[in-house]
């Protein structure tokens, strides 16, 4: 056993991640943040509002002021911080990408030794089926999926607009778009955009109700479509990628980025959105992912040299990078 009190403190905490992700899952799943917010700020009126016994969300709640989701208020009660309020039923919200980390990701890593050891996707040895299949049977579950992916990422998909520089009656081209966030970020950056966004069809509701919402339909054209079967669309100014590559092999990015490449002209460009994990100790909600694509897809995330490569194999040249939030690289290519 070693004496180094710091280094076993690190390895328990590491040991117990799977707790704190728990506990944050249960508040969630309790809307224990919307209740505290709305005023049910002491263990009796939550265990009223929820039907958990009183002494169970005491225990839960001193443990979730530790982790920073509430604070006491001073009185013998609590208030959300702001992580709290990041996981409040509201859109925008963390909440759903908080239920689907705890619920299904979860049982996906759950498989995670046998998953990295045979190749099998945990995901499917959780659930049974891959994971594109599944949302496509679950409207539920496919809604909160696009949501989260949405809520993730939106740090990042605020400063995309600056890195794509449109002015004009540009025309956008979001492939593999989902929810649509993206897109009505960068089309309410350029109010003279219009945008397509392209997806599965089971994917388009909710693309359908925020871009509504958002931009209006007046401007946004949806299609519901296999990315690798029918035709892209044609005549876009700047084709979108945002975290799209990361679930298929290296074959089939070539593939897609070559549909991409064949609808560029001169003047078009694309703009590929992920997280490129290094080797260089930097990085860890790239390395992070990288193991959950695998874990849950097969997939992986891949370092600014493996895109240089794919992009180079598709026939595109890399004209610049752009670092984004949340560890985030964007790449601008055009036809080589």
């Amino acid at each position: 056993m070693t004496d180094d009190p710091q280094a076993l403190r690190a390895a328990i905490e590491l040991v117990t991640g799977a707790w704190r992700t728990q506990a944050v899952h249960v508040a969630a799943r309790l809307r224990l943040p919307d209740l505290v917010a709305a005023g049910h700020r002491d263990a009796a009126r939550l265990a009223a509002a929820t039907g958990v016994d009183e002494d169970v969300v005491h225990r839960l709640l001193r443990l979730l002021v530790l982790l920073g989701v509430f604070e006491t208020d001073g009185e013998g009660g609590w208030r959300t911080t702001p992580v709290g309020e990041l996981l409040r039923d509201r859109p925008g919200s963390l909440r759903d990408t908080c239920l689907l980390y705890g619920e299904e990701f979860y049982r996906a890593w759950g498989h995670a030794a046998e998953s990295l050891t045979s190749g099998t996707p945990g995901f499917d040895l959780a659930h049974g089926e891959p994971l594109l299949a599944y949302l496509a049977d679950d409207e539920e579950a496919a809604g909160r999926f696009q949501r989260a992916i949405g809520e993730a990422g939106n740090a990042a998909f605020d400063a995309v607009p600056a890195a794509l520089g449109l002015s004009g009656r540009q025309r956008v081209v979001d492939v593999g778009g989902g929810n649509g966030r993206l897109l009505a970020t960068v089309l309410t950056a350029a109010p003279d955009a219009r945008g397509v966004l392209v997806d599965l069809p089971h994917t388009l509701p909710p693309a359908r109700d925020h871009l509504a919402a958002s931009v209006g339909l007046d401007r946004v054209e949806l299609r519901g479509q296999d990315m690798f079967a029918a035709p892209l669309p044609a005549g876009g100014d700047v084709y979108l990628l945002s975290r799209v590559l990361g679930r298929w092999d290296d074959e089939h990015c070539v593939r897609l980025l070559g549909r991409v490449r064949d609808e560029l002209t001169p003047d078009a460009r694309l703009f590929v959105m992920d997280r490129m994990p290094t080797d260089d100790g930097t990085g860890t909600l790239a390395a992070l992912w990288d193991l959950h694509l695998l874990v849950v897809e097969g997939g992986r995330e891949r370092s600014l040299d493996a895109y240089k490569a794919l992009l180079r194999r598709s026939g595109l040249a890399l004209e610049r990078v752009v670092e984004l939030p949340l560890e985030t690289t964007g790449l601008v290519a055009a036809t080589a």
